[in-house]
């Protein structure tokens, strides 16, 4: 006797007609027609089952707040900063959480359980820190969340980076963040690098840094937080966020670059949504793209990962946390459109996030934890270019979140009705 059974469930592998059997919030067994009772069932009815989405890059703290106090006119990076360096004074724990928690529920019901988030520590008070340590904790039934401590403002630019960084770590985040182009100096940027990967290392920590945000291709500190986790001991902890001026640099340095990259083991974690956004600004025709060079870095053997970044905040107006939407946007800007680009854009919103965040019991095979996302597609390329309607969220072997199969029909002249299917499951 299971507690939850589904049957009929296509597979991101291409596994067609399995069975999924959960007990006690594990994935117990998959198999073609199980024999067994649940307490829940749920016919699949051949759709896609996936493990839930993982945004592996995102400001919660910010989320939702566009408008406050005005709008980025610009749009760009800098003036979102300033807006944001604006509001900081007017935050309180209850309005940030109250966001956040609005946030959370959006994320739930697009099946996204797994979020990396940044959380702004150059404000003395750590209100941020304070309202997403109680938001973590809150919906952890629902979404595990994970907070990296970022100095928005600079690690040295702002003279109380380091000592708030120390305190957010001690108070419960997770991980370690950067910032080292906006830095004063070059300088300073690869001296804040080479201390924060040395407190991550003391205290056993990741490292995500926002490195090399820039159209700037001589703005280079991801090869010197390359160095440093070869130097340190901490490949596979490392994650390198951004890294637009990638998209800038001559080929013959990128050349250097990647495989020094893939031997530390390093993430690579891209924003198309924002990059494609923030980026570019100062050009005139042609305009960059701005993302990192994502197929090349995939081909040299890096994991990378897609991230929304923002949602509705001063730097992106848009946005309900889809990772669909930015797997589709990721796979246009890398003109990723073959058949294998477009599994691996769906692959940097799922198994790639997962790894770049370390998490543990994630996927689908017997042993993992019974999360899952049923949706409205054949495969994983029908559900982005759908951007598949989420039909059942799971969260260790409970049923979180469900909508109804999205039917269409056309009213023909005779005054009849035909349904319309845009479920053709080509690949």
């Amino acid at each position: 006797m299971f507690d939850m059974l589904i049957r009929n469930a296509n597979l991101p592998d291409g596994r067609q007609g399995i069975d999924i059997a959960i007990k006690n919030g594990k994935i117990i067994e998959l198999a073609r027609s199980i024999q067994a009772q649940a307490g829940t069932e749920i016919d699949a009815k051949g759709y896609l089952v996936s493990p839930p989405f993982v945004d592996s890059h995102f400001h919660m703290d910010a989320a939702l707040s566009l408008g406050q106090p005005r709008l980025n006119q610009s749009g760009t990076l800098l003036e979102g900063i300033e807006l944001w360096g604006e509001l900081k004074p007017h935050l309180t724990v209850e309005s940030i959480k109250q966001r956040a928690l609005e946030m959370c529920r959006w994320s739930i019901a697009r099946g996204t359980l797994f979020i990396r988030s940044h959380v702004d520590i150059c404000d003395d008070r750590l209100l941020a820190v304070e309202a997403l340590l109680a938001v973590k904790e809150e919906m952890k039934p629902y979404i595990d969340l994970q907070l990296v401590a970022f100095p928005q403002d600079g690690f040295f630019r702002y003279s109380r980076s380091q000592d708030n960084l120390l305190r957010a770590l001690d108070k419960g985040v997770d991980v370690v963040g950067g910032i080292p182009h906006f830095e004063r100096t070059m300088d300073e940027g690869t001296r804040s690098v080479r201390v924060l990967c040395e407190i991550a290392e003391r205290r056993g920590l990741q490292v995500d840094m926002h490195c090399d945000e820039s159209d700037d291709p001589l703005s280079r500190h991801i090869e010197t937080l390359t160095s440093e986790t070869r130097r340190l001991g901490l490949e596979g902890r490392v994650t390198g966020s951004h890294l637009t001026s990638m998209h800038s640099m001559d080929n013959y340095y990128v050349s250097k670059l990647l495989p020094l990259m893939r031997e530390s083991n390093i993430h690579v974690i891209a924003n198309p949504l924002i990059n494609i956004t923030l980026q570019g600004r100062h050009d005139s025709y042609p305009k960059r793209r701005g993302m990192t060079r994502v197929p090349e870095l995939l081909n040299a053997g890096i994991n990378v990962a897609f991230g929304h970044d923002c949602v509705m905040d001063p730097w992106y107006s848009m946005g309900t946390h889809d990772m669909l939407e930015v797997a589709n946007m990721g796979l246009h800007v890398a003109q990723m459109t073959s058949v294998k680009g477009m599994q691996q854009a769906f692959d940097a919103v799922t198994y790639n996030g997962a790894k770049a965040m370390g998490l543990k019991g994630y996927g689908l095979e017997p042993g993992c934890n019974a999360d899952l996302v049923i949706l409205q597609a054949a495969n994983p390329i029908e559900a982005i270019q759908l951007k598949a309607n989420r039909l059942f969220v799971i969260k260790k072997g409970e049923l979180i979140a469900r909508s109804s199969v999205q039917e269409h029909y056309l009213k023909l002249s005779d005054g009849e009705e035909q349904q319309v299917s845009f479920s053709k499951g080509l690949f």
